[in-house]
């Protein structure tokens, strides 16, 4: 809006003094007027401004704060020209596109390029700024939007060793910028290029599930691989033994980091990329789907002054989003926290993180003799996988200090066994364990074709829901769209079992008991095993029959 009508309408309809505007408008540049951070301004009605502004411009002004516009109408429109021309699709007819803007001052121009670029005549509505900018929530970046802002982000000594893209093939790079801004995009966690004798495939792992999205020509494959390589600063002359690598990019203007891996196989090198989002780390354990009597528990593990707290499931279960919640909760300023990983993921502001480097003989073992030099609080090893790091943190944890860690077991109570079956005396896991966490993921049903499926209440019983409530449990799937590429999932919800150790279970661990035997006293105590998780799950409508049983097949408690 002109920045003289603004201020007009702001003052003389008694919305903001002139000593208010005067504030708002410091610093600002001719043709930036505020409208956004009108909403900080303690009593500012922003109905009446904007029917204000309506009327003056003879424009419809609809509320839009309740209004439920779908994700294809708003996509519907590049974002680049949403942000440029503050209109927002909301309808979508035969004969025209509705627009939404709280700047009318945009329609005169806008009219003509936004019909030309959505191919049909365009109507603009006035709102008010808030409901504008929850629209605008919804706005997707494109692929082909981002593809032309992907670049690598560098230190100088990296950039001193920089191959230009004309050497390698400007179709080369554009194809590798257009897959690493889908995976954006798409939120995956895993990129997969793989040679094959006839064929080159990338498949991207989304939800858990890898699927196919280009098979390039063969002909790509090694100028793919080459680029990828020195990305990852690899040695792209070394073909016969795996490397590991890791990828700064900006993409959109956000900071992704990729973890890289390559693997000689026999027809070429396959690379898998793991994208390591810092924004999409969930560091709120109350958010991660535990239960409450689980989050008690485990809160209860972590806050005891030393001990062991163990994390346990297979690669790809969540592991470590739930240690780095863990340690998020105790990173305090009194504290020394010190991890040792295999690789670092994330970076945590003020936590000593290591990176285990086997090369040069920093091992596990040897960062935790190192840590319990260096005056440590909390201690997190990335795997306890063998006798000698567990016999160190068992150690670390009876002589007062917190160590976090994980386990490769299929529920928490074989994690007691796998240490016992390692060579650690069983008084000193009881001694010095504090809980266990085991936990999968499952894929939640989308939103937007969910419905309604019919299961019979004795199949439910035979599931494992308790026969009083098995009647009125509704089961849901996905019946596939869009939104989820017909998959019928979208996202992932985890599913937990935390092992307490009660006396009673303690008294089992001295007795050597069976696995079992431990696990039916806990759930005694009041554990809810992953199957029990899972089902709960299904209840409340967020995952399927078939993720659920699925992920607690080792459970049929």
């Amino acid at each position: 809006m002109v920045r003289s009508e603004f201020i007009k309408l702001l003052t003389e309809n008694g919305i903001a003094t002139l000593k208010e505007v005067r504030r708002l408008m410091m610093n600002k540049d001719e043709d930036d007027v505020g409208e956004f951070e009108l909403l900080d301004m303690p009593h500012f009605d922003e109905n009446k401004f904007a029917k204000l502004v309506a009327g003056k411009y003879n424009i419809s002004f609809i509320d839009l704060k309740n209004a439920k516009v779908a994700k294809d109408t708003i996509k519907s429109l590049r974002k680049k020209s949403i942000l440029k021309y503050r209109a927002i699709p909301i309808q979508v007819t035969q004969t025209k596109v509705t627009l939404a803007t709280f700047d009318p001052t945009v329609v005169d121009g806008a009219a003509a390029v936004l019909g030309g670029e959505l191919k049909k005549p365009v109507e603009f509505i006035l709102t008010n700024i808030s409901s504008w900018m929850k629209l605008f929530s919804n706005v997707e970046d494109s692929v082909e939007e981002l593809v032309g802002t992907v670049f690598e982000i560098k230190g100088n000594e990296e950039a001193e060793q920089d191959i230009k893209a004309e050497d390698i093939g400007q179709d080369v790079v554009t194809f590798v910028n257009r897959i690493l801004a889908e995976a954006f995009v798409k939120n995956v966690s895993d990129i997969h290029c793989e040679p094959y004798e006839k064929i080159f495939r990338v498949r991207f792992r989304l939800d858990g599930s890898l699927i196919q999205v280009a098979q390039p020509p063969k002909s790509l494959m090694a100028p793919v691989i080459s680029r990828l390589k020195i990305m990852a600063s690899m040695d792209i002359s070394e073909k016969r033994k795996p490397q590991d690598g890791r990828i700064k990019l900006s993409i959109g203007g956000k900071p992704i980091d990729y973890r890289v891996s390559s693997l000689p196989t026999l027809f070429g090198e396959k690379i898998v990329l793991r994208l390591l989002d810092q924004s999409n780390l969930q560091l709120d354990m109350t958010k991660l789907g535990f239960e409450p009597r689980q989050i008690e528990v485990f809160k209860k593990g972590i806050y005891q002054p030393y001990g062991m707290v163990l994390v346990t499931g297979p690669t790809g279960s969540g592991k470590t989003t739930t240690l780095y919640s863990a340690l998020s909760e105790l990173n305090k300023e009194d504290t020394n926290i010190s991890t040792a990983e295999d690789p670092c993921e994330f970076n945590l502001e003020g936590i000593n993180q290591v990176n285990v480097r086997k090369e040069v003989g920093l091992t596990f073992s040897s960062s935790l003799k190192a840590f319990l030099r260096q005056d440590p609080d909390i201690i997190m090893v990335g795997e306890i996988r063998d006798v000698e790091v567990g016999e160190i943190a068992v150690e670390a944890a009876l002589t007062g200090h917190m160590v976090l860690s994980t386990l490769h077991t299929n529920d928490s109570a074989s994690t007691v066994t796998r240490l016992i079956n390692m060579g650690i005396e069983a008084f000193l896991v009881v001694a010095a364990l504090n809980c266990v966490v085991a936990q999968r993921l499952c894929r939640k049903i989308c939103i937007n074709c969910r419905e309604l499926v019919r299961v019979e209440t004795d199949q439910l019983i035979s599931m494992g829901f308790a026969p009083g409530s098995a009647s009125k449990i509704k089961v849901y799937q996905g019946a596939g769209c869009e939104a989820c590429g017909g998959t019928g999932y979208k996202g992932r919800v985890a599913i937990y079992e935390v092992l307490d150790m009660t006396q009673r279970v303690k008294d089992l661990i001295i007795k050597e008991a069976t696995t079992d035997e431990i696990k039916a006293q806990a759930i005694k105590d009041g554990m809810k095993s992953l199957r029990m998780c899972a089902l709960t799950k299904v209840a409340q409508g967020l995952t399927t029959l078939e993720e659920a049983l699925a992920n607690s097949a080792s459970d049929s408690d």
